[in-house]
């Protein structure tokens, strides 16, 4: 008689399915254990810096500690639960630590900063002040007209843009010394802001003896003052900015225009297409990807202007030409105010990421329609 043996596990099982049921539950109960450790710990050194609970720590030192027992724990309770695929998931670990540690915990800390007063110039130290920051910045009008200032600056990324396309349609034209333009036109990319803004704004556009200032008082302008009228001051700075990033956007399009298949042009004008109809109705759809792309990168740039603003202005006159940057920068370097600062940062981030976010549906579907 044959022995009939049943095979407690099925045929197709996987890595995971061949680990016990009691090697599992020790996994998890690893991860959830340490998770639950490093979480306490946290939440009492929080407690214990808002003067909440005089149960702490001196320092943030046994957070550390906490956050390396915790990757431990984690990569054990992998390869409890998981088995091969567990070590195999042990490559990515480092990454995910180094994320977290980098990224995740510093915003986490920012928030909290974010809740405390503190300024560097005071004696009191630090001290949680929980919602107070926040109403603060509702309050702030500076802080609008920063926020207003970034609409405006970032409205400005259309018209850099269609200047852009026009250098890269030129660009790639059958001219004369091409090669030589190219160089010439990524020249301001290759200058730091910095640079760019002393060389230009505080040499060539300064009103007493800068040479724009100079052509400026020929042409029947008396005082040519390009930094002491807030809107002759915003578009100053919308074109310093513009003359050193538009070279980005233009070498972006111009890589699309020199991938596009030449055979698609040929038939627009084989069919009879204007120069006019094969722009508009091949060659701009059909970098449409491209275009796209170029802006939301210059937008993600813009979003971040501070340098030249801070070189040139200081945000002046009377904060007219302040980014949100800018301001949060003054903020921490003129009033040592960290707190506050922080939240403003804090605020600034989410509203990014509220942006960018919808940005980013907003072109996926501007681009299937049109397509």
């Amino acid at each position: 008689m044959a022995d009939q043996t049943t095979n407690a596990w099925p045929a197709n099982a996987g890595p995971a399915d061949l680990i016990s049921p009691g090697r599992k539950q020790l996994g998890f109960a690893v991860m959830a254990v340490a998770t639950l450790g490093l979480l306490a710990v946290i939440a009492l050194q929080i407690l214990y810096k808002s003067e909440v609970t005089t149960l702490g720590f001196d320092t943030w030192r046994p957070i550390v500690y906490a956050y390396i027992l915790w990757g431990v724990a984690l990569a054990v309770g992998q390869v409890l639960t998981r088995g091969e695929d567990g070590q195999r998931a042990l490559f990515l670990l480092p990454a995910l630590l180094f994320t977290i540690a980098m990224v995740i915990f510093p915003t986490l800390f920012g928030f909290y900063i974010a809740l405390t007063d503190w300024n560097l110039s005071s004696f009191a130290g630090r001290k949680f002040n929980g919602l107070d920051n926040f109403w603060q910045m509702l309050a702030d009008p500076y802080y609008r007209n920063a926020l207003f200032n970034m609409v405006l600056y970032v409205l400005a990324v259309l018209v850099e843009y269609v200047i852009a396309f026009g250098l890269a349609l030129l660009l790639n034209a059958q001219i004369r010394a091409r090669k030589f333009f190219r160089v010439v036109f990524l020249l301001p990319l290759m200058l730091s802001p910095v640079a760019v803004s002393w060389m230009i704004g505080k040499s060539l556009m300064e009103y007493r003896f800068g040479p724009a200032a100079t052509l400026a008082r020929h042409l029947g302008w008396d005082n040519p003052a390009f930094f002491s009228n807030p809107i002759t001051a915003r578009i100053s700075i919308m074109v310093l900015d513009a003359w050193t990033f538009i070279p980005f956007m233009m070498i972006m399009l111009l890589a699309g225009l020199q991938a596009m298949s030449r055979d698609v042009l040929e038939a627009a004008r084989v069919d009879g297409a204007t120069t006019w109809q094969t722009f508009w109705q091949v060659t701009f759809p059909l970098m449409l990807p491209v275009s796209v792309t170029a802006v939301i990168l210059r937008i993600i740039f813009k979003l971040k202007l501070a340098d030249i603003i801070i070189t040139v202005t200081s945000g002046g006159p009377g904060g007219a030409t302040d980014s949100v940057s800018s301001f949060i920068y003054r903020e921490y370097r003129d009033r040592s105010n960290v707190g506050y600062g922080t939240m403003l940062a804090m605020a600034y981030l989410v509203l990014i990421v509220v942006f960018v976010t919808w940005l980013l549906k907003f072109a996926n579907r501007f681009v299937r329609n049109v397509n």
